[in-house]
């Protein structure tokens, strides 16, 4: 007997594959029943017993395959698996046909009536003009498309006569005298482009909210509209351009073209445009706007937040910020401390800047949880808090840095659940107490844990519970936790599931060059901000190199011993060698108790404005940051969005992100159809078929959103291959 799920279970007998539910068998086919096999996985799957992970782990086929079926079940029923599947027929375009059908077209009849007439699918006949089997006479009085290459578009833009690439005069100078804002987007058919395929981006980019509310951020009137800058930084982000001088190095007209634009903004002037977005509150309301909707859009994911601090190293000169421990280095470097909050898969939803870095515990009461309170959706109203003493808001996930008895009991009176590792465990739980159970992680995929629970009333305030976690090496992983209502397991995958964010750091850090400065200004901090004490760092320091060497000393006085014969000579050097460390052990305890007075009258923290004029510093400044962050995180969940979808389709769900790269930075063509009203972005190909057939299904999928490219009228369509242009 193999267990699918729970009670269901499959086995053979006498040929027969036979499905249990419990004890009781429920159906049976032939071992090599293929069909059949199909139908009732699909249809356990389809009525919810099951789901296409626990058909694939159990019987070790591909989810695709399991998808494909319950596709076929969901629209045929069962008697879809029993058809006799279709076999290609004998080619309908034939060289009488063929002959016959270009006879009609050059008589000035359609594509469509052609097909009719002949009796053949428009299709067919499409993709015969599409081949070049078939030609298509121009009408009267119509011109053909004209297609640019790369080597004509770079000829033409450095002869733009108002700069590179600037050939739209008239709009520009129209702009340039107050009479138009924001020129609209005008696309040239156009081959070859550089990074084309970032375009594929643009519906994920559109669903996530990239312009939604972004009519509130401040931009004068001028020739570049706010959708157009704002679908540029976010390119920028995905085709991995670290900074704006990035763009130095990149054709502007090539750039322009995926905007349907003569060419992007120089350097100076895009920073000149982000710094008037990012003017006063509005980047950081229009990131608090996108939240909510984030959160909204999926309530389950907001239910369990995970809040960390991620520390960007500072290496300029502009200012002498405060030093921080930076784990990934081992080094403590002047920085600056960001304290994230992510869903449960790692999808970041905010981000809190600190200069003056006062801990998780009192950013996270000041600043991140009234934030919650009032965005978090689905919260359950006093009613029912009142009705339910054990039932919680939302629950918030946190390392070590977070613990604190007395703040796991303030945040409870506030009826919000936490969850961390604790400290200081104490003794090993004895082995007994622990049982062997099955977590279901995120991705599906099942692992085996040994876990124990008991009831702890921590710090003498506050009754938690406590789980533990025996490792294959023995030692025990202590777990904390006010919701006293999830199961053990789902405590223990939340946590264990922590990882995401820290991978989302890195990810981030490394492809979207996260720790980069936006720019090089400095503001001033609140004269009464708080910030440690130098001087108490100094004692500090000396009172734990003090410590240190009186312990060293302590434990070579209790090593002395006389090994030699007891000569009246030797007694004496060794009594006086005895003494000598005993004077000095109590030297440096009266200096290390005059130090320990010294720090006790010596306060831990000054007002900023106390300090030394020469250890006085500035912040850098955020809004600028603000904005291009909040463009990051978009680009971030777009691509998210798009690898969920190729996941499924590769062998190695973890190389989405790789392919996608890839797609990001692959030259395509872009070919306008105003009558038709549609876009096509033909995108070369991929590296191998592999990916070129994860690359269509995935422009199946983006092209059923039916997106419009913005302040148009044009519909995206996505394909792959460019081996025919108009």
């Amino acid at each position: 007997m193999t267990p699918i799920k729970e009670l269901l279970s499959v086995g053979k007998q006498n040929g027969q594959v036979v499905y249990f539910h419990g004890v009781l068998p429920v159906f049976s086919h032939g071992e090599e029943d293929l069909a059949t096999f199909r139908m009732i996985t699909a249809q356990f799957i389809a009525q919810g017993h099951l789901r296409v992970v626990d058909v694939s782990r159990a019987f070790g086929v591909p989810a695709l395959s399991v998808k494909r079926a319950l596709k076929r079940y969901r629209q045929e029923g069962p008697k879809g698996f029993y058809v006799a599947p279709r076999r290609r027929g004998p080619a309908v375009l034939t060289a009488e046909v063929l002959k016959r059908a270009q006879a009609l077209l050059d008589d000035g009849q359609t594509v469509p009536s052609v097909a009719a007439e002949l009796g053949i699918k428009g299709d067919t006949l499409s993709k015969a003009v599409r081949a070049r089997r078939l030609h298509v006479p121009l009408a009267k009085g119509s011109c053909a498309l004209v297609v640019s290459t790369k080597s004509e578009r770079s000829a033409l833009d450095s002869a733009a006569p108002m700069g590179v690439g600037a050939s739209n005069v008239d709009a520009r100078v129209a702009a340039s005298v107050g009479g138009l804002n924001a020129v609209l987007p005008q696309f040239q058919a156009a081959v070859d482009v550089p990074r084309g395929g970032v375009l594929f981006a643009l519906p994920a980019l559109l669903a996530v909210g990239l312009l939604e509310g972004s009519e509130g951020l401040p931009l004068p009137a001028g020739y570049y509209g706010i959708d157009s800058l704002l679908m540029l930084i976010a390119f920028m982000a995905l085709a991995r351009l670290e900074s704006v001088e990035s763009l130095r190095s990149c054709a502007p007209g090539e750039w322009g073209k995926l905007l349907g634009l003569d060419r992007i903004p120089e350097v100076r002037t895009l920073r000149e445009k982000i710094g008037l977005l990012s003017q006063g509150d509005h980047a950081e309301k229009w990131s608090a706007e996108l939240c909510r909707r984030w959160m909204a859009a999926v309530p389950e994911q907001a239910g369990i937040l995970y809040v960390d601090a991620h520390v960007r190293v500072y290496y300029g000169e502009q200012t002498q910020l405060p030093r921080h421990y930076i784990a990934r280095q081992r080094l403590c470097q002047r920085a600056t401390a960001d304290y994230w909050v992510n869903a449960i898969d790692g999808q970041p939803f905010f981000r809190v800047t600190q200069s003056v870095d006062p801990g998780l515990i009192k950013v996270l009461e000041g600043e991140i949880l009234p934030r919650l309170e009032r965005d978090i959706p689905g919260q359950p109203s006093a009613e029912v808090l009142a009705a339910e003493p054990l039932r919680h808001r939302f629950t918030l996930v946190f390392d070590r840095e977070g613990y604190s008895p007395e703040l796991f009991k303030r945040l409870k009176a506030r009826r919000v659940a936490c969850l961390s590792y604790r400290k200081y465990p104490g003794d090993d739980w004895s082995p007994e107490e622990f049982v062997e159970a099955t977590i279901e992680l995120r991705s599906g995929q099942q692992v085996r844990m040994r876990l124990a629970e008991r009831g702890t009333l921590l710090g003498g305030v506050v009754w938690v519970r406590e789980i533990r976690k025996v490792c294959d090496t023995g030692r025990q992983v202590a777990l904390i936790s006010t919701d006293y209502q999830s199961g053990i397991t789902r405590l223990a995958a939340t946590l264990f599931a922590r990882w995401s964010q820290e991978n989302f750091f890195k990810y981030a850090r490394e492809h979207f060059a996260l720790d980069r400065l936006a720019d090089y200004q400095v503001e001033e901090i609140p004269d009464t901000a708080r910030v440690v004490n130098p001087a108490r760092r100094t004692l500090d320091g000396q009172v734990r190199a003090l410590t240190s060497k009186l312990s060293r000393r302590l434990a070579q006085f209790g090593a002395l011993n006389l090994n030699e014969t007891i000569e009246p000579a030797k007694v004496e050097a060794f009594v006086a060698k005895k003494a000598a460390a005993h004077d000095e052990i109590e030297h440096l305890q009266d200096e290390l108790k005059a130090l320990k007075e010294q720090r006790k009258e010596t306060p831990s923290h000054l007002a900023l404005k106390d300090l030394p004029e020469e250890q006085q510093f500035r912040r850098l400044s955020t809004h600028s940051k603000q904005l291009l962050d909040t463009l990051k995180m978009i680009a971030y969940r777009a691509e998210t969005a798009m690898a969920n979808v190729l996941a499924p389709l590769l062998s190695r769900p973890d190389e989405a992100r790789s392919l996608l790269r890839a797609i990001y930075t692959t030259e395509a063509d872009l070919l306008p159809d105003p009558q038709a009203g549609t876009l096509t972005i033909r995108l070369h190909h991929m590296a191998n078929r592999v990916s070129d057939r994860a690359v269509r299904k995935l422009c199946d999928e983006l092209n059923s959103t039916d997106t419009l490219f913005p302040r148009s009228n044009l519909r995206l369509i996505l394909q792959l291959g460019t081996s025919q242009n108009p």
